[in-house]
């Protein structure tokens, strides 16, 4: 048996109420669940019996409610005094031939109402929570940040109406897809997620005015005593440069570090040092004062994962963005 709940009340009748669902028998049935002050007795109170109770309330007569529930009156006015029985108090008293509410059973339906009101928006609200998440895209955005974004707003415009929650967070596990970065990335066999790999090449960028300039390509190990400009120790990309310049036999010589890109390409240009370009993350636009060499040993390069996660291999939405942001990778090396 599962249960749910939530406070509903306090008041000097009753200690606590609280709204209790139990499946049992297949049946899910939604109990009030009463601790009377007075008696230290536990009462359960089924919601039908409240819902029946606020009707009779409203219309202050019992024929004409069992008419409006399609119920018997037999089964109504049965209802009804089991309620009373349960809560130990009369709700009603006979008035003529209708019948009036006691003061017992004005209280209960000033603070049955809005609670009841607020349980028939429930169905509706899910369902518009429902519909608008599968209209929101969640993208854990670890790598390419320039590249997904550009992917990102050639999409939108032509899917108006859909919504982007992009994070940045290498702990979250609710993302519908995933980008990060590897020097070398292998899908994992057991893995239930689906995985498309974009491998770009990671060149030297060095001012126009260096006496590397006119290369055609370069050793990494040329650079050892150079002055590097690179993003900072948090990015992924950086800690797969710094392990090409292990290999190639040196610890890179940081004297500019940042989280901005365009920093970092400011900075190479201004002539202040030599640093890692990836491709075309970065692109090559605006290269008048920087030159990009070919690193001809080590060979340098990354993976660009694309991770849609299993959950989201149900989200419409999701799979077509993921198939899209492939194929926008794919066009960029073809073109």
């Amino acid at each position: 048996m599962r249960f749910m709940c939530c406070n509903i009340m306090r008041c000097s009748l009753w200690d606590r109420c609280r709204f209790y669902t139990a499946r049992k028998n297949k049946r899910s049935r939604v109990w009030f669940v009463v601790l009377h002050k007075r008696r230290g007795k536990v009462k359960k109170v089924e919601l039908l019996q409240l819902e029946y109770f606020c009707a009779v309330a409203k219309n202050q007569h019992v024929t004409k409610t069992a008419e409006q529930l399609h119920i018997a009156q037999p089964s109504l006015t049965q209802s009804i005094r089991r309620l009373e029985k349960e809560l130990g108090v009369p709700l009603f008293y006979h008035n003529g031939r209708n019948i009036a509410l006691t003061e017992y059973g004005v209280y209960l339906q000033s603070v049955l109402t809005p609670v009841l009101e607020t349980l028939h928006k429930i169905p509706q609200q899910v369902q518009e929570m429902t519909q608008m998440r599968q209209k929101t895209i969640r993208l854990n955005v670890l790598a390419a940040s320039p590249l997904v974004t550009h992917a990102l707003i050639s999409y939108q415009k032509q899917h108006d109406g859909l919504n982007f929650r992009l994070i940045q967070n290498s702990q979250c596990e609710d993302a519908d897809i995933t980008i990060f970065t590897r020097a070398a990335f292998q899908k994992p066999s057991d893995s239930k997620e689906c995985y498309q790999i974009f491998t770009e090449r990671i060149f030297m960028a060095v001012p126009q005015n260096s006496s590397y300039a006119h290369s055609t390509s370069v050793r990494l190990e040329d650079f050892a005593h150079q002055d590097f400009v690179s993003l900072s120790g948090s990015r992924s990309i950086r800690s797969i440069c710094d392990k090409y310049c292990m290999q190639a036999g040196f610890v890179p010589n940081i004297i500019f570090e940042s989280d901005s890109p365009d920093t970092v390409k400011n900075l190479i240009a201004g002539g202040l040092g030599v640093g890692f370009w990836p491709h075309y993350t970065w692109g090559q636009g605006n290269m008048e004062q920087i030159k990009l060499l070919p690193i001809s040993v080590p060979s340098c390069q990354r993976d660009i994962i694309l991770q849609l996660h299993q959950h989201a291999k149900q989200h419409t939405e999701a799979v077509s963005f993921f198939q899209f942001l492939w194929h926008y990778l794919q066009n960029l090396r073809r073109n």
